[in-house]
């Protein structure tokens, strides 16, 4: 069977596109990025080719980038070149050269793409409208293609075990992510360098691919050779390894968002998670299937643990400062951080105002000698010194209870609210503010009489509420 009925039979069998797609070829000039244009050209498919001058290598960049463009003579279709001045990106970004080079790439991929896909469909509106056809055009979607390959692959799998990943980066590289896909992912090296030899494909070798300074090089030349020694078929075991851990995955998957979905519970744009449920199972994979779509690193579970024998209040940021869990209680709450529409929201003693659903809260420290003796409801006068940071800012809800001002005793805040005669309506736009697990104030109501100032405060918070 030949390696293009193959190639074809792969892309229809997985369902990477279809034929009348339009692709763009990511093409270095290296044998498998010349073998997928040769490919693509015999298979019939549309395309253009895109090439990443990253001008690390000098001359011999600039000489990848001629014989490149000279492809579009050859096979009659567009190329795009973009050069990069990579050394300074990875300088002035602090990233290693190939992560510099990689987001370059595929940045640029990406616009190229939705430029592409713009063009298509523009010209197949305007076909449709020059030939009376319905005025429902299809859209033609536009692919990025790379010429990853079973090596590729292989390499991939072993760095990432190296690395200490989890199961997901034991499946190797995806055949398809989005736009981006890979149809020779199935193909060894040795495959796609006998078809060059076999049709005459004339290919660059990149110089650098020779140096073992670079991780992917150092597994290509070192490791997996050294392995080959001891056993001759590594090749073809690790890539049958890879189809079963992607088969593992789908199960674990399955497995995993049965109990995720009985574990979580969505609240707004938030997720509130029993603790003591999520502990039960011991299981520190599980905490990462929950946090890790949220920006949560795995390095980060064992800080889940400590915050579950934390108090009140205390929380973790994600890497990226969009979302932190917050621990409530019994609860872990998994919020954006400060969002407008959070339910909950941590403040801390550094901000001076925070933007909630019902409105605005501000925050100052005054000295007591300047706090007048009467104050409206809108603004709560709090002894500083009783006060502990971060505060929490959350709806009220069936059980919470505090001192209102001027009473000895607790009250629910449901009969608080009952007593105040506010309409249902009202009762859900109530908030509360806690502190230390204890309601400070039932925000433009009343205050809690343990916090209240007394003969012996001398630092005063301020907390003014605007609807």
């Amino acid at each position: 069977m030949n390696l293009l009925f193959r190639f074809q039979q792969y892309i229809q069998q997985l369902h990477l596109f279809q034929p009348k797609d339009q692709l763009l070829l990511a093409v270095s000039g290296g044998v498998d990025s010349i073998v997928l244009v040769d490919l693509c050209h015999k298979a019939g498919y549309r395309f253009s080719i895109a090439h990443c001058n990253f001008q690390l290598r000098g001359e011999e960049s600039d000489t990848d980038e001629t014989f490149v463009q000279s492809l579009g003579e050859k096979y009659h279709v567009e190329v795009l070149v973009k050069k990069f001045d990579t050394e300074q990106y990875a300088a002035t970004n602090k990233l290693s050269i190939q992560e510099a080079a990689r987001a370059l790439r595929y940045t640029w991929f990406e616009e190229m793409v939705n430029r592409q896909s713009s063009v298509v469909n523009r010209e197949a509106s305007i076909a449709d409208a020059s030939t009376h056809d319905s005025p429902l055009t299809t859209h033609v979607p536009t692919h990025l293609l790379t010429a990853h390959h079973a090596d590729d692959n292989i390499e991939t799998l072993l760095m990432n075990f190296f690395r200490g990943t989890g199961l997901h980066g034991l499946t190797g590289i995806p055949v398809g992510n989005g736009h981006i896909k890979r149809p020779l992912l199935s193909f060894s090296k040795q495959e796609l360098l006998d078809y060059a030899t076999e049709h005459g494909l004339q290919f660059r070798e990149d110089s650098s691919n020779q140096s073992s300074k670079y991780t992917r090089n150092f597994f290509r030349n070192e490791i997996i050779p050294a392995i080959e020694n001891v056993y001759p078929q590594v090749k073809t075991n690790l890539t049958d390894n890879i189809n079963r851990f992607l088969e593992i995955e789908q199960l674990y998957k399955l497995s995993t968002q049965v109990i995720i979905k009985k574990l979580c519970r969505v609240k707004g744009n938030e997720v509130h998670i029993p603790v003591k449920q999520l502990l039960q199972y011991k299981n520190k994979a599980l905490i990462y299937e929950i946090i890790h779509p949220y920006g949560f690193s795995e390095k980060q579970i064992d800080e889940v643990l400590k915050l579950a024998e934390s108090d009140s209040g205390k929380y973790i940021d994600s890497p990226a400062f969009h979302y932190r869990i917050i621990k409530h209680r019994h609860w872990f709450i998994i919020s954006p951080v400060q969002s407008v529409e959070s339910a909950t929201i941590i403040i801390e003693e550094k901000d001076a105002e925070v933007l909630f659903e019902e409105g605005r809260l501000t925050f100052r420290k005054i000295d007591v000698s300047k706090v007048e003796l009467t104050s409206p409801n809108n603004i709560a006068m709090l002894d500083a010194k009783e006060i502990g940071f971060p505060l929490l800012l959350r709806k009220w809800k069936t059980g919470d209870y505090f001192y209102p001002l001027g009473m000895k005793k607790k009250k629910k805040v449901a009969r608080f609210l009952i007593d105040a005669k506010l309409s249902k309506t009202q009762k859900e736009k109530v908030w509360v503010l806690e502190s230390n697990k204890k309601i400070i104030w039932v925000v433009g109501h009343r205050i809690d009489d343990r916090f209240k100032l007394i003969s012996s405060t001398k630092n005063v918070l301020q907390i003014s509420y605007t609807a």
